[in-house]
């Protein structure tokens, strides 16, 4: 079985399983889940999987895998099947984390086709420029052509990933939205005095590169399907509701919601260039100061409409990509300057694959593995963005190719026209090298744990004192059988995704502090807590196997959240006897989680299965 299969089982196991999905995707380094329930997602141990780099909460559930996302996602359609026709998910989130799951689930998948042809496209003007192909050619034009496609036919792309976002049918929704794009509409809509369309005149609109008419016309399309799948018999279905969608919705397309996407589209691109107006380059400078934060949190996604709709309108992006260039290599610089200077051999091959990845344009591997992780290197990063970023604002760089800036597709900055915009955008890259190595080189030590996504740092007496406490005490919670971990019957637990640890087969239906700290409670459901230490590490007691679904029935508590507990204080009582009769193993877990992880993989002291009563040493 390849890596690839257990990390797919374990993040579809710990999301609440395949039946929780509503929607799925991925991007360059992220699986993304919209999911039915939030509260099935088991975070924790979802962060522990071996392979996975780090889970964001919010808009969408974000597991962060790397540059294998790819194969991890082939193995997880595999595992979960079709999903377009399950149910959308049912938590009350409000409408605009609602608004921003749709605008990410529409556009994200849109880049690739775009990214391609721009690439394309900004090649073809360098090897014109080079004289290594005549751009009067034949060749030429065709492959200018093929370049073109994806933004010519935007408006029939972003009709699928909205029908699919919709859970309606894609390819019908794509036939209502491509009668737009029809040569012959085109003609009857230039006819003088303007086409008329039961006595209303539609207006002489290009709607080819165009993304808001198309998902406003998709908007409406979902609703008619829905209407008409719900009322209409079963034998009719296969054509009838096809009929009545697109004879109704395509009308109200072109006459009311195709020229209201239009304009929304050039006021969008009019609103950021007249805040660039404003700003001037101080904005780019801003932006890229600012992008690892919305990188690491994946609000930059939220920058794909405006980014795209510029693009298709102008042909070229002035703000967003010209500061991704600044934070992207600058997080390369960076995770170089920390593969230099480190000691750790881990740390070391792990930035150099973040570097590589970084100067290729793709920066989630250094963020996640280097960046956020040390305080230094992150001011080391947002100040060689900001400098160079001012930089590529100040000499007006433009980016005609939408695609994240690295050295492969610094061809995205060739223009016809401005001859200097690629060799400023080459100063701009390489002060952003610079400047990030430098100071990073100069700030950075090898002190741990200053991660910024840690919310309790630890230090590195907090450390030595965890190497040391390990060695010390840690008390049976539950008295009972106590057998090796990797013969509990659940896979989370026996593999030790969570954490290493060991498990008893209580006696007893009573837990105590197995080490003296602060009460952390999970989910309200009674089943499960923690103890968290003054020296790191974190004790996470498990009492059964799936009781989760028991909704803290036939369990007590004893303590409450953030209440400060000694070593053999009562915790929680449980009646094992019921819980077994309802069909649940007792078996109970008591795991080490990320403090011991970060002690350089320190492994619990073995522990002989056997009988025990009051405490015993792990």
């Amino acid at each position: 079985m390849s890596k690839y299969v257990d990390i797919a089982k374990n993040v579809v196991h710990l999301i609440g399983g395949e039946k929780n999905i509503s929607h799925m995707e991925h991007c360059s380094t992220r699986l993304r889940f919209s999911l039915r329930d939030n509260s099935k997602v088991q975070l924790e141990a979802l962060k522990k999987v071996p392979g996975v780099m780090s889970v964001i909460t919010g808009v969408q559930l974000q597991v962060v895998i790397g540059n294998e996302v790819v194969e991890v996602y082939q193995e997880v359609e595999k595992i979960v099947g079709v999903i377009s026709q399950r149910a959308v998910s049912s938590d009350k989130q409000g409408f605009g984390t609602r608004f921003l799951d749709f605008l990410i689930g529409v556009f994200q998948p849109l880049v690739p086709a775009i990214a391609g042809g721009g690439v394309l496209k900004s090649l073809l003007v360098l090897f014109s420029v080079l004289e290594w192909l005549d751009n009067t050619s034949h060749t030429y034009r065709i492959l200018t052509m093929i370049g073109d496609a994806p933004l010519y036919f935007l408006p029939l792309l972003v009709a699928i990933t909205t029908a699919n976002k919709l859970k309606v049918n894609p390819l019908v929704a794509l036939s209502t939205v491509g009668v737009m794009l029809l040569p012959a509409m085109s003609t009857i809509l230039a006819i003088e005095g303007g086409a008329s369309l039961f006595g209303y005149t539609l207006q002489k609109i290009d709607y080819a590169y165009q993304v808001f008419p198309a998902i406003l016309t998709v908007l409406l399309y979902a609703q008619i399907e829905t209407f008409f799948t719900k009322f209409t018999p079963k034998a009719l279905r296969i054509f009838l509701v096809p009929l009545m969608s697109m004879v109704i919705t395509a009308p109200i397309a072109l006459m009311l919601l195709a020229p209201l996407g239009y304009n929304l589209g050039t006021y969008l691109a009019a609103f950021i260039l007249y805040l660039y107006d404003l700003l001037g380059w101080i904005a780019v400078g801003l932006l890229a100061g600012v992008l690892p934060f919305m990188v690491v949190t994946g609000m930059h996604k939220a920058m794909l409409p405006y980014a795209i709709s510029t693009y298709s309108s102008l042909g070229k992006e002035i703000l967003y990509l010209p500061a991704s260039l600044a934070h992207n290599i600058s997080e390369s610089g960076a995770a170089f300057a920390v593969a230099l200077k480190t000691k750790d051999k881990n740390l070391r091959a792990t930035a150099i694959s973040a570097g590589i990845s970084a100067f290729c344009g793709i920066t989630e591997p250094a963020l996640y593995g280097v960046t956020f992780l040390y305080k230094k290197v992150l001011y080391s990063v947002v100040i060689s963005s900001v400098i160079s970023g001012l930089y590529i604002g100040i000499n007006l760089v433009e980016a005609f190719a939408l695609v994240g800036p690295g050295f492969p597709s610094m061809s995205m900055f060739i223009s016809e026209t401005a001859s200097q915009n690629i060799i400023q955008a080459f100063i701009g890259f390489a002060l952003a090298l610079m400047i990030s190595f430098v100071v990073t080189y100069i700030l950075f030590n090898d002190k741990p744990f200053e991660s910024v996504l840690d919310n309790n740092p630890t230090s590195t007496t907090a450390v030595e004192n965890t190497v040391n406490e390990l060695t010390q005490p840690i008390y049976s919670p539950v008295n009972g059988q106590v057998v090796e971990l990797s013969s509990v019957n659940d896979k989370v637990f026996a593999s030790k995704v969570m954490g290493d640890g060991v498990a008893f087969i209580p006696t007893e239906g009573k837990i105590y502090a197995p080490t003296s700290g602060e009460v952390a409670l999970f989910n309200g459901t009674k089943h499960a807590l923690g103890i968290k230490t003054n020296y790191g590490v974190e004790w996470l007691i498990h009492i059964g196997i799936d009781t989760v679904r028991l909704n803290g029935e036939y369990f007590n508590l004893c303590v409450t959240q953030g209440q400060q507990v000694n070593t053999g204080d009562l915790l929680c009582e449980f009646d094992f006897n019921k819980i077994k009769d309802a069909g649940y193993d007792v078996t109970t877990m008591l795991i080490a989680t990320d403090g011991v992880k970060r002690v350089q993989d320190i492994s619990l002291i073995a522990v002989k299965s056997g009988d025990v009563v009051g405490t015993i040493l792990l």
